[in-house]
């Protein structure tokens, strides 16, 4: 993706607190990374801009480097910035939140942001179940299984690699649906009463193929859900979701028990 560089333009006359001024205070790092979040909301940084250098910032705030390279380094932790050695750093895409403990639609989320959706297919075939697969749906090494792999895209950038599988005995229609107009896991929950689901989430670097499809350098962190779903005691679908790290993030909320949690 080709990236944006951020204007240069004449120093701006200071407001509020002076940089400058506060060059002995211990949390100076925390007034740098202010000053970036400013700039970031305020729109004069836009996501894929290319921020000044921390040279640039040093000549500019007269701060130490140290001090920038602080400040940088915990917005990018926090996915303020997205740094790249030798090339710079840049303001991060946004990252929209799914839902964590269902089973997601995020179709309707992305409608609902008022984007764009579409849907990749790369793969809908019927294939022999690995040991891995086959131990993962309850069938046999060698077993029929349907395999589909979709690339979902939210206003053009991919979001999610889809690689699922799935019991044909439980869903023997899956193979032959267009998933350009239905998701797969959509099509699922309305064509199988789902009983039951389990959600393990790693983090993980992708591997070649899924950098080129995901469109993301190969240093870049993505979040891999993994989920099975059950109907009654079969196991549906085996599917792991893979999605850059700069662009979603997966959450939820939910009542406890403050004993359990706390106590």
């Amino acid at each position: 993706m080709r990236r944006k560089t951020a204007r240069s333009s004449a120093p701006e006359p200071k407001r509020g607190i002076d940089l400058r001024a506060s060059a002995e205070s211990p949390v100076l790092y925390q007034l740098v990374k202010d000053h970036v979040r400013k700039k970031i909301h305020a729109g004069t940084w836009k996501a894929g801009d290319r921020i000044p250098s921390e040279h640039e910032f040093v000549a500019e705030l007269g701060v130490s480097r140290m001090t920038i390279h602080r400040a940088l380094r915990e917005l990018a932790e926090q996915g303020s910035l997205v740094r790249y050695a030798g090339i710079g750093t840049f303001v991060a895409e946004e990252r929209h939140q799914s839902g964590l403990l269902k089973a997601m639609n995020f179709v309707n989320e992305i409608r609902a942001r008022g984007h764009e959706y579409a849907c990749d297919v790369i793969r809908v075939a019927r294939e022999s179940a690995s040991l891995e697969v086959a131990t993962a749906l309850g069938l046999g090494t060698g077993d029929s299984v349907y395999h589909s792999v979709c690339l979902h895209r939210e206003n053009g950038v991919p979001i999610q690699l889809e690689d699922r599988y799935v019991n044909p005995k439980a869903a023997p229609d899956f193979i032959s649906q267009d998933f350009t107009r239905i998701q797969p896991s959509e099509y699922l929950v309305q064509a199988v009463p789902l009983s039951e689901v389990e959600h393990v989430v790693d983090a993980v670097l992708a591997a070649p193929d899924q950098v080129e499809l995901l469109e993301i350098r190969p240093a870049q962190p993505c979040l891999v859900l993994t989920r099975r779903t059950w109907a009654n005691q079969t196991v549906v679908t085996f599917v792991r979701c893979i999605h850059p790290g700069s662009r979603y993030r997966l959450g939820t909320r939910f009542q406890a028990d403050s004993q359990q949690w706390f106590g």
